[in-house]
């Protein structure tokens, strides 16, 4: 399913747990896993379970901020996701032992969900208006997120921040 309509389905089904690729992004770059689990009317916020790699550090980090309590390692066995979905379900937190150093590197990555979220439209090939479109934000602020984004990876231009970031996982 797309990550589009992914909210609003969640909110119709209400599952107990929500289980969610982290490196199936559409046209939002990054998921948008904050709508994803936000608890509709007279339901509970589901649970949130993700499955990713350690190489993607930005990805653990954006799970972390939206409350997930589960992480499975996608190149894992069935029983492992399947370990991980009940133990969720039972309110606890589940993280296999090989995303461990992914975690590490997301807590020293120096973007903010905000600027990892126009980085990531950047490396996509969107404009400066198209970012600022697609994020509901200002041509100007979306320019002040590129240079910070610039600033912070030790960057020379746009291009160069999305070399290095790539690199180091964050995207």
């Amino acid at each position: 399913m797309a990550w589009r309509g992914a909210p609003g389905t969640v909110r119709s089904v209400g599952p107990d747990v929500c289980a969610a690729d982290l490196e199936c992004a559409d046209s939002y770059g990054i998921p948008p896993l904050g709508e994803l689990c936000r608890p509709g009317p007279e339901r509970v916020r589901p649970r949130l379970l993700v499955l990713a790699s350690a190489n993607r550090p930005g990805l653990l980090k954006r799970a972390a901020e939206a409350g997930a309590l589960g992480y499975v390692d996608k190149e894992g066995s069935p029983q492992n996701l399947l370990r991980g979905i009940r133990r969720v379900a039972e309110g606890e937190r589940f993280v296999n032992d090989s995303l461990g150093f992914g975690f590490l590197q997301a807590a020293e990555m120096p973007l903010t969900r905000r600027e990892l979220s126009v980085l990531s439209l950047a490396a996509e090939g969107a404009s400066i208006a198209e970012i600022a479109g697609s994020l509901h934000l200002s041509h100007g602020t979306v320019r002040n997120y590129m240079a910070a984004i610039t600033r912070k990876t030790g960057a020379r231009n746009r291009i160069d921040a999305i070399r290095i970031s790539q690199g180091q996982g964050w995207l």
